[in-house]
């Protein structure tokens, strides 16, 4: 059994507040869960003691097992200083799409040409 810690969702509409739960990989997102480790709400402010609160004697336990935790989740036991998280890098992230890129090359034809018509009847101006 593949086990995933991982956020289940519950509150009300618009009003998210997420558990913390140890769960099989397969089962569904707020489905059944082994055990629940801990609690996060969104709502809270950054600086709030319990926007995220985790038993990280537990984590530390289902990590040992071998669950892998989500994303989300391995930025919280990053931050309790249960797992270190890799840092992650996409240098292709910022960089615009095939269509932008020709869009832009268009644009820089045009203004190109533009100048160059500008510039075209000065030069005939001079030389008259």
């Amino acid at each position: 059994m593949s086990l995933s810690i991982r956020l289940s969702r519950g509150g009300a509409k618009k009003r998210p507040y997420y558990r913390i739960v140890v769960a099989n990989s397969r089962s569904p997102r707020d489905g059944r869960f082994i055990e629940k480790i801990g609690t996060y709400n969104p709502l809270l402010g950054k600086d709030d003691a319990n926007r995220v609160v985790l038993d990280t004697e537990r984590a530390k336990h289902w990590l040992s097992v071998g669950a892998q935790p989500t994303d989300r989740v391995a930025r919280f036991l990053d931050a309790a200083g249960v797992k270190e998280r890799a840092a992650r890098s996409n240098p292709k992230k910022a960089e615009p799409g095939e269509k932008a890129k020709e869009r832009a090359e268009e644009r820089a034809a045009k203004l190109a040409a533009a100048q160059e018509a500008a510039n075209a009847p000065a030069e005939e101006a001079v030389e008259a």
